[in-house]
Protein backbone atom coordinates (compact mmCIF):
# COMPACT_ATOMS: atom_id res chain seq x y z
CA UNK A 1 0.00 0.00 0.00
CA UNK A 2 2.72 2.73 0.68
CA UNK A 3 4.22 2.43 -2.66
CA UNK A 4 0.70 2.83 -3.83
CA UNK A 5 0.08 6.03 -1.86
CA UNK A 6 3.39 6.96 -2.83
CA UNK A 7 2.38 7.00 -6.34
CA UNK A 8 -0.81 8.84 -5.50
CA UNK A 9 0.28 11.48 -3.38
CA UNK A 10 0.37 14.29 -6.25
CA UNK A 11 -3.25 13.43 -7.34
CA UNK A 12 -4.64 12.19 -4.14
CA UNK A 13 -6.99 15.31 -3.52
CA UNK A 14 -8.35 15.39 -7.18
CA UNK A 15 -10.40 12.71 -5.40
CA UNK A 16 -11.97 14.92 -2.68
CA UNK A 17 -12.50 18.19 -5.54
CA UNK A 18 -13.88 16.35 -8.45
CA UNK A 19 -10.76 17.20 -10.25
CA UNK A 20 -8.28 14.67 -13.08
CA UNK A 21 -10.04 11.29 -13.32
CA UNK A 22 -13.03 12.17 -10.75
CA UNK A 23 -14.19 15.43 -13.06
CA UNK A 24 -17.76 14.93 -14.49
CA UNK A 25 -18.40 11.96 -12.21
CA UNK A 26 -21.67 11.88 -11.22
CA UNK A 27 -21.76 12.01 -7.44
CA UNK A 28 -25.07 13.76 -6.24
CA UNK A 29 -24.61 16.04 -3.15
CA UNK A 30 -20.71 15.18 -3.30
CA UNK A 31 -19.44 18.86 -2.34
CA UNK A 32 -22.48 19.42 -0.35
CA UNK A 33 -21.38 16.28 1.99
CA UNK A 34 -17.92 16.70 1.69
CA UNK A 35 -18.23 20.39 3.37
CA UNK A 36 -20.38 18.45 5.73
CA UNK A 37 -17.62 16.14 6.93
CA UNK A 38 -15.41 19.02 7.47
CA UNK A 39 -17.79 21.06 9.80
CA UNK A 40 -18.20 17.79 11.78
CA UNK A 41 -14.30 17.13 12.27
CA UNK A 42 -14.39 20.75 13.01
CA UNK A 43 -16.77 20.50 15.55
CA UNK A 44 -15.36 17.88 17.37
CA UNK A 45 -13.93 19.40 20.97
CA UNK A 46 -10.47 20.54 20.87
CA UNK A 47 -8.26 17.84 21.50
CA UNK A 48 -4.74 16.35 21.17
CA UNK A 49 -5.11 14.23 18.07
CA UNK A 50 -3.33 11.47 15.87
CA UNK A 51 -4.23 11.40 12.58
CA UNK A 52 -3.34 7.90 11.56
CA UNK A 53 -2.81 7.28 7.85
CA UNK A 54 -3.61 11.31 7.19
CA UNK A 55 -2.37 11.47 3.54
CA UNK A 56 -2.36 14.76 2.18
CA UNK A 57 -3.71 16.62 5.34
CA UNK A 58 -6.58 17.04 3.51
CA UNK A 59 -8.85 16.07 6.58
CA UNK A 60 -6.33 16.78 9.20
CA UNK A 61 -6.65 20.47 8.26
CA UNK A 62 -10.28 20.38 9.85
CA UNK A 63 -9.54 19.00 13.46
CA UNK A 64 -9.54 20.69 16.40
CA UNK A 65 -6.74 20.35 18.72
CA UNK A 66 -2.97 19.70 19.08
CA UNK A 67 -2.37 17.95 15.71
CA UNK A 68 0.05 15.12 15.13
CA UNK A 69 -0.70 13.34 11.70
CA UNK A 70 0.98 9.90 10.88
CA UNK A 71 1.70 8.21 7.53
CA UNK A 72 3.59 5.27 5.68
CA UNK A 73 4.04 7.59 2.35
CA UNK A 74 6.78 10.52 3.13
CA UNK A 75 5.52 12.19 -0.17
CA UNK A 76 1.93 12.28 1.22
CA UNK A 77 3.85 13.64 4.72
CA UNK A 78 5.31 16.71 2.23
CA UNK A 79 1.92 17.55 0.92
CA UNK A 80 0.58 17.25 4.95
CA UNK A 81 3.09 19.53 6.29
CA UNK A 82 2.83 22.29 3.65
CA UNK A 83 -1.23 21.83 4.33
CA UNK A 84 -0.83 21.97 7.99
CA UNK A 85 2.25 24.00 8.96
CA UNK A 86 1.47 23.93 12.51
CA UNK A 87 1.22 20.43 13.24
CA UNK A 88 3.52 17.46 13.74
CA UNK A 89 4.25 15.32 10.80
CA UNK A 90 5.70 11.62 11.66
CA UNK A 91 6.12 8.59 9.30
CA UNK A 92 5.22 5.49 10.85
CA UNK A 93 3.04 2.39 10.27
CA UNK A 94 -0.61 2.54 11.21
CA UNK A 95 -0.56 -1.12 12.51
CA UNK A 96 2.17 -0.36 15.07
CA UNK A 97 2.27 3.41 15.97
CA UNK A 98 5.57 4.84 17.11
CA UNK A 99 4.22 6.44 20.41
CA UNK A 100 3.70 5.60 24.06
CA UNK A 101 0.11 4.78 26.46
CA UNK A 102 -2.15 7.32 26.36
CA UNK A 103 -0.05 9.96 23.89
CA UNK A 104 -3.12 11.00 22.55
CA UNK A 105 -6.67 12.11 24.23
CA UNK A 106 -8.14 11.08 20.41
CA UNK A 107 -6.99 8.93 17.49
CA UNK A 108 -8.80 10.08 13.75
CA UNK A 109 -8.79 7.97 10.96
CA UNK A 110 -10.00 9.14 7.46
CA UNK A 111 -10.20 6.57 4.87
CA UNK A 112 -7.72 4.47 6.16
CA UNK A 113 -9.90 1.71 8.45
CA UNK A 114 -11.76 0.67 5.22
CA UNK A 115 -8.58 -0.54 3.53
CA UNK A 116 -8.03 -3.24 6.38
CA UNK A 117 -8.76 -6.42 6.19
CA UNK A 118 -9.55 -8.12 9.72
CA UNK A 119 -6.40 -9.26 11.16
CA UNK A 120 -5.28 -5.51 10.19
CA UNK A 121 -8.48 -4.27 11.34
CA UNK A 122 -8.48 -5.50 14.73
CA UNK A 123 -4.21 -4.68 15.63
CA UNK A 124 -5.16 -1.09 14.64
CA UNK A 125 -8.08 -1.04 17.01
CA UNK A 126 -5.66 -2.33 19.92
CA UNK A 127 -3.25 -0.05 18.89
CA UNK A 128 -5.19 3.03 18.54
CA UNK A 129 -7.37 2.17 21.64
CA UNK A 130 -3.41 1.85 23.52
CA UNK A 131 -2.38 5.61 22.78
CA UNK A 132 -5.79 7.39 23.04
CA UNK A 133 -9.27 7.06 24.78
CA UNK A 134 -11.43 8.20 21.99
CA UNK A 135 -10.95 6.65 18.43
CA UNK A 136 -13.16 8.57 15.78
CA UNK A 137 -13.81 7.05 12.23
CA UNK A 138 -14.46 8.55 8.79
CA UNK A 139 -14.99 5.94 5.76
CA UNK A 140 -17.11 5.42 2.87
CA UNK A 141 -20.87 4.60 3.75
CA UNK A 142 -21.97 1.66 2.52
CA UNK A 143 -24.24 2.49 -1.36
CA UNK A 144 -26.02 0.37 -3.58
CA UNK A 145 -23.38 0.48 -6.19
CA UNK A 146 -20.90 -0.84 -4.26
CA UNK A 147 -20.66 -4.39 -2.62
CA UNK A 148 -19.78 -4.37 1.01
CA UNK A 149 -16.53 -5.69 0.70
CA UNK A 150 -13.94 -5.37 -2.69
CA UNK A 151 -11.08 -5.22 -4.48
CA UNK A 152 -10.57 -2.87 -6.71
CA UNK A 153 -8.55 -1.76 -9.59
CA UNK A 154 -7.97 1.99 -9.35
CA UNK A 155 -5.77 3.29 -12.02
CA UNK A 156 -3.38 6.43 -11.77
CA UNK A 157 -2.99 9.29 -13.93
CA UNK A 158 0.34 7.91 -14.89
CA UNK A 159 -1.99 4.45 -16.50
CA UNK A 160 -0.42 2.28 -13.53
CA UNK A 161 -3.09 0.05 -11.94
CA UNK A 162 -2.77 -1.20 -8.27
CA UNK A 163 -5.26 -3.18 -6.72
CA UNK A 164 -6.45 -2.28 -3.31
CA UNK A 165 -9.16 -3.79 -0.52
CA UNK A 166 -11.42 -1.42 -0.02
CA UNK A 167 -15.39 -2.01 2.11
CA UNK A 168 -18.30 0.57 2.57
CA UNK A 169 -19.86 0.92 6.13
CA UNK A 170 -22.89 0.91 7.26
CA UNK A 171 -23.51 3.47 10.72
CA UNK A 172 -24.44 0.50 12.64
CA UNK A 173 -21.46 -2.12 11.17
CA UNK A 174 -18.77 0.85 12.03
CA UNK A 175 -20.14 1.30 15.26
CA UNK A 176 -20.49 -2.61 15.73
CA UNK A 177 -17.06 -2.90 14.99
CA UNK A 178 -15.70 -0.11 17.27
CA UNK A 179 -17.44 -1.69 20.39
CA UNK A 180 -20.78 0.64 19.66
CA UNK A 181 -20.41 4.46 20.31
CA UNK A 182 -21.89 7.79 18.64
CA UNK A 183 -22.73 8.19 15.29
CA UNK A 184 -21.59 11.80 14.18
CA UNK A 185 -22.18 11.68 10.40
CA UNK A 186 -24.46 9.39 8.40
CA UNK A 187 -24.76 10.32 4.41
CA UNK A 188 -24.25 9.12 0.92
CA UNK A 189 -20.93 9.30 0.97
CA UNK A 190 -19.48 9.36 4.19
CA UNK A 191 -19.94 7.91 7.98
CA UNK A 192 -18.39 9.32 10.84
CA UNK A 193 -18.31 7.28 14.36
CA UNK A 194 -16.64 8.08 17.74
CA UNK A 195 -16.19 5.62 20.37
Amino acid sequence: MKAYYDARAPEYDEWYEGLGRFEGLDRPQWDEELNELQGVLAGLPVARTLDVACGTGFLTQHLPGEITGLDASEAMLEIARARVPEGTFVRGDGLALPFPDDSFERVFTGHFYGHLEEADRLRFLVEARRVARQIVIADAARRPDRNEIEWQERILNDGSGWHVFKRYFSPSVLKSELGGGKLLHSGRWFVVVAA
